[in-house]
Parts: C-alpha cells; sequence; structure tokens
C-alpha cells in the first residue's frame, strides 16, 4: 500500500510535470514569434521547465534511495527508535530529538565509513528539524552505500 507522503509526492510531481509541458509549450510559442524580447522570453520558457525536470528527478532519485536505504536497516532492524515524545501535530519534540542525537553523533563518529550510522544521525538531524544537515548526512549514507555495497539502484 503507497503511503501518503509518497502519493503526496507522485501528485506534487504530476503537476509539476504538467506545469513543465505547459511553459515549454508557451516557450515554443514565443520562441517563433520575429519579437526578439518574446524570443528570449521563450528561450526562458525552454530553460526553466529543463531545469525544474532536473530537480523533480533528482528529488526523486534521493527519496528512492533514501526508501530503499530504509528498507534494508528496516530489515536489519537497525532503524533508530521511533519512540521520542510528540507534539500534538505529530512531530517529535525538539528538546527530546536533540537528547539523543549525542548518541548517534558518537556512533557516526566511531564508525564514519558505515552507511548505516549516518542514516540514523540523518534521521535524528531530521527529527531536530535540521533539514540540511540530515539531506547531508543522507547523502553521504547513499554515497557510502554505493561504495562499499555497489549500485544503489
Amino acid at each position: 500500500m503507497i503511503s501518503r507522503t509518497k502519493l503526496g509526492a507522485v501528485v506534487l510531481g504530476v503537476f509539476l510535470a504538467f506545469f513543465i509541458l505547459v511553459t515549454a509549450q508557451r516557450g515554443w510559442i514565443m520562441l517563433r514569434d520575429p519579437d526578439p524580447v518574446a524570443t528570449l522570453i521563450g528561450v526562458a520558457f525552454l530553460i526553466l521547465p529543463l531545469i525544474g525536470a532536473w530537480a523533480l528527478v533528482v528529488e526523486f532519485r534521493f527519496g528512492s534511495r533514501i526508501e530503499k536505504l530504509g528498507r534494508i536497516l528496516e530489515a536489519e532492524g537497525r532503524l533508530p527508535d521511533d519512540d521520542l515524545p510528540r507534539t500534538p501535530s505529530g512531530r517529535v519534540v525538539r528538546d527530546a530529538a536533540d537528547g539523543v542525537f549525542e548518541k548517534y553523533r558518537r556512533e557516526t563518529e566511531e564508525a564514519p565509513e558505515d552507511w548505516r550510522s549516518w542514516f540514523r544521525l540523518a534521521c535524528i538531524y531530521d527529527a531536530a528539524r535540521d533539514r540540511r544537515r540530515a539531506r547531508e548526512a543522507m547523502r553521504r549514507a547513499i554515497a557510502l552505500h554505493k561504495q562499499h555495497e555497489g549500485r544503489l539502484l
């Protein structure tokens, strides 16, 4: 069964793909206009959808790789505990995440070449609402997995 998060990502991806197609179509129309300003706008309208398509593919690949690594850790029974207290909205209480952060930071320092420790550290960064560091740690986990265990996808 597909999760709500994954369904939301797919729906947003479809909307973005539709937007990219419409923008590219408008760019093509403007590109054929003899007015130089319209032609320049048409070029921009063609370049921006390419950037959007690239970003969409990169993000979906990143999410897919995270999901695969998560399934591996789940099968091994090595995912971080999900017993931290939560706010009424369902978010992890930041102070609680900060409290267990040291355990996972130490684990990563002791095994810097283990993708599993980086994955768990990324989960704790995310729980502490530090998305930038969470994504960096997850990228490191993906790179280490590829390096030590072959292609990911």
